[in-house]
């Protein structure tokens, strides 16, 4: 692991309520549940974002193209090399257990969820899919986040257990805005993370 993920776009900053059946809608995508490739495409298609109009949209940042699925923006971005940021609200993850809703973010490359809160299951699943779970140490920081930024989170050479992690927001103009986030991993979890999945780890 390097030392920085440096200056991710964000691909969706959920507000209010989002589930684990927003980030993976289940119904007739079900039938996809054995082909990762596939399912993915329902990647956040419950989520309101707060850059949109409508829920299960976002924008491409680096193109300049709005009206796409969330899973639309993070291949383009996939192809173009880089990841991506999710920026959650309280309680994120919340409701059934669908392993889908951290396999799909890391096979699209997401790198980062910083939330004011999640649920236990999900973050849970998300440190075994090797996506870094931040919390923010001052939930209001939620607010500062606009579709054009983009987000680094330093030091990751140096995560450690109890130990706070610093991410800067680059503003479009130019200013940066350092906030801090929390995270709850344990020495094997950071293991997991550094390694890339808990499978990777294991296989190590």
């Amino acid at each position: 692991m390097g030392k920085t993920f440096s200056k991710l776009p964000i691909l969706v900053k959920a507000k209010g309520k989002c589930t684990t059946d927003h980030i993976s809608p289940a119904g007739p995508w079900l039938k996809y549940r054995g082909h990762l490739d596939n399912i993915s495409d329902n990647m956040f298609l419950g989520a309101n974002n707060a850059f949109t109009t409508e829920a299960g949209k976002a924008n491409d940042v680096l193109a300049g193209e709005s009206n796409l699925t969330p899973a639309q923006v993070a291949r383009r971005y996939m192809a173009k090399g880089v990841g991506s940021v999710v920026i959650g609200d309280e309680n994120y993850g919340e409701g059934s257990s669908r392993e889908h809703a951290a396999m799909s973010p890391r096979f699209l490359g997401i790198k980062v969820v910083i939330t004011k809160s999640f649920a236990r299951i999900h973050e849970t699943n998300l440190k075994k899919q090797g996506i870094l779970p931040l919390i923010f140490a001052n939930p209001k920081d939620w607010e500062l986040f606009e579709q054009n930024d983009r987000v680094s989170v330093l030091g990751l050479s140096q995560l450690a257990p109890g130990k706070a992690v610093d991410v800067v927001i680059h503003k479009a103009d130019g200013k940066e805005i350092k906030v801090q986030a929390n995270h709850s991993m344990t020495a094997q979890q950071i293991d997991w993370f550094k390694a890339g999945s808990a499978l990777n780890a294991l296989n190590a």
